[in-house]
């Protein structure tokens, strides 16, 4: 038996929120400036494993058992992540035996990476960005379709299925529009998957027309994990933009800055994507009589130490500004090696490449062997990046010209430093890859 009130319940799912069991609403009064307008922090790490993205995963699975998509125990579960859905379903999934494989960007704090280990899924780290982009052949959503095509593997897909939203209109909003008493009059949240936006925000309309639905995100090339820049949003199926009011783009340092006054202000264990949806509320919220404002706070702090540590060096005695500890500053090293080398005289054109074939150059493909099979270039034999090193078929001379090749010019770029460092003196890595290849109209071999 379940019970709210007493607090009693037959298992740890028996807290999942929904209109009976709504996660806190909290009114905002120190980091707010406004008069008149109330705002309200819905605060989502109440959910059972620490995040609003419980809703989803809860959902997801209940749709994929209810339609006879997966077996109710003992099915492998593939799912890309930024983190927060993986953890509810990796251990939703512990209650029902199934095994969760979440592939993901190495670039999420290494917090969450522990912490869907400890929770039982197998993390497939990958070269990818902070919140893994759907267009992205070479990244974890790729790789997540990949296995799913595998026998006995099932791809919950939380950046297409309809039940990801489902999940907000049936819990989300209606915990709102009650918690509320149906005054209500600004939605505001964060864009990720734009499961909670678009859902919350259908069913807000419906109870109200005049109720304005709005959405915060990131600049390109940001630091706030789980959330996605208007470029990678226009890549994902679940972004409405005509079902929205208004959008705003929020900087790191806005982010970041009023995450850590949510924290010493009003004392509210917010991570850095609440932070983000404040500072766009309170740019687009009118002050005005009557205004009510609900805030979606996806998540507490405690997953983002590194991320702090990062833009607060101060707090941290001996952690520098923008650096992060041991492992995280080497690859924040490298990765600016590979930003500089993408832009170097070793990237060359479809036109150069082509010089150099001409001239003996070997091609190496660093993709995965199945990518490789579906189309490469003319003459070029596949050696996967993970496999370069020990490689029978690299060149004995290592002055021969070679040029590396991927999807987009992205991981043939390591491929290009990994041969440099090997002792390979003559590498040029494709800048726009089989993609631009392709593009240009130029032949490919299967």
């Amino acid at each position: 038996m379940n019970d709210h009130i007493l607090r009693v319940y037959d298992s740890v799912l028996g807290l999942l929120s929904g209109e009976a069991n709504p996660t806190p609403l909290v009114r905002l009064t120190r980091t707010v400036p406004f008069r008149h307008t109330a705002v309200y922090a819905k605060l989502e790490w109440y959910n059972p494993f620490g995040s609003i993205k419980d809703r989803i995963a809860a959902n997801l699975l209940a749709d994929a058992e209810g339609r006879g998509l997966i077996a109710p125990h003992r099915q492998k579960l593939v799912e890309p992540t930024s983190g927060n859905t993986g953890l509810g379903l990796a251990m939703m999934a512990n209650m029902r035996e199934h095994e969760v494989h979440t592939p993901l960007s190495n670039r999420i704090p290494l917090e969450k990476r522990a912490v869907l280990r400890l929770f039982g899924a197998d993390v497939i780290e990958l070269d990818d960005e902070l919140c893994p982009a759907p267009g992205a052949p070479e990244g974890a959503i790729a790789k997540a379709r990949e296995m799913a095509r595998r026998p006995g593997f099932h791809m919950l897909d939380q950046y297409r299925n309809e039940a990801n939203p489902e999940s907000h209109y049936r819990t989300t909003g209606p915990e709102i529009w009650k918690q509320t008493r149906e005054k209500i009059t600004h939605f505001v949240a964060g864009l990720g998957t734009c499961g909670t936006i678009t859902g919350t925000g259908r069913f807000l309309k419906e109870k109200n027309k005049a109720i304005q639905v709005m959405g915060v995100h990131p600049a390109e090339g940001h630091d706030i994990p789980g959330v996605r820049s208007l470029v990678q949003l226009r890549q994902t199926e679940l972004f409405k933009p005509d079902e929205y009011d208004r959008l705003i783009e929020i900087s790191n340092d806005e982010a970041y800055a009023l995450c850590l006054r949510l924290i010493r202000e009003e004392s509210l264990i917010a991570g850095p994507s609440s932070g983000m949806a404040l500072a766009g509320a309170l740019a687009m919220v009118p002050d005005e009589p009557g205004y009510v404002a609900v805030v979606m706070f996806p998540d507490n702090i405690f997953k983002y130490a590194s991320s702090m540590m990062r833009h607060f060096p101060e707090v941290f005695p001996g952690v520098e500004a923008g650096s992060a500890p041991g492992a995280q500053r080497a690859a924040a090293r490298y990765n600016e090696m590979v930003t500089i080398a993408r832009s170097s005289r070793d990237t060359v054109s479809i036109e150069e490449a082509r010089a150099l074939m001409d001239r003996g150059a070997k091609v190496i493909d660093v993709r995965p062997a199945r990518s490789y099979a579906a189309g490469h270039l003319p003459g070029a034999v596949n050696i996967p990046l993970r496999d370069l090193a020990m490689s029978p078929d690299l060149p004995g001379d290592l002055d021969r010209p070679i040029v590396t090749v991927c999807d987009r010019g992205n991981i043939s770029t390591d491929g290009m430093l990994a041969l440099k460092a090997m002792g390979y003196s003559n590498v040029k890595n494709l800048n726009v890859g089989t993609e631009g290849w392709l593009r240009a109209g130029l032949p490919t071999e299967p």
